[in-house]
């Protein structure tokens, strides 16, 4: 039995006109939708452009007014506001979510890291799936920080395309 070595070149295959006429792009069944939460106030606007964006089931949240300390160690009560302005809290957005995808800007501070450990820890806790994207350039190691011990994965330097684009490829 012989075994052909997988070439680059088949990965650009993949990408061609004929190729994409095989994708699926309808709703996946049974999927509930990712959450998508804005950490600070510069990253809240880039969840707000891309919210006006069309997407299957994603719902696109902000802080209230940064985390509060979380009640008896729970971290489920962390107060969100959808982008239209109707309020939420975590435990309501996790329950009908497969994703959480977690914004912060390079100047991201405190309330972040705090908001960005409750979010993980109750995603984690469910089984939710998380990612984070840590918008902006060269100074985003805070932000970084904050996000990497809660998400599984992280795109840092990035812009609100970047951001719309893995949106996309979760299918959100």
């Amino acid at each position: 039995m012989s075994t052909r070595p997988i070439l680059q070149s088949s990965c650009a295959l993949a990408t061609t006109a004929e190729e994409a006429g095989y994708r699926i792009d309808a709703p996946v069944e049974g999927r509930r939708g990712t959450r998508v939460v804005a950490l600070d106030d510069d990253a809240a606007t880039a969840v707000r452009r891309l919210a006006r964006e069309r997407w299957n089931a994603a719902r696109f949240l902000t802080l209230r007014t940064g985390p509060p300390p979380a009640p008896d160690g729970t971290d489920d009560a962390l107060p969100l506001h959808h982008t239209g302005g109707a309020a939420t809290d975590l435990a309501a957005e996790l329950a009908a979510a497969d994703a959480v995808v977690m914004i912060a800007s390079a100047r991201a501070g405190d309330a972040a890291a705090l908001a960005a450990g409750r979010i993980g820890r109750a995603c984690a806790g469910r089984g939710v799936m998380t990612a984070g994207i840590v918008l902006g350039g060269a100074d985003a190691r805070a932000s970084v920080a904050a996000l990497r011990p809660h998400a599984r994965v992280l795109l840092a330097g990035a812009d609100d395309r970047d951001a719309a684009d893995l949106l996309t490829a979760i299918r959100a």
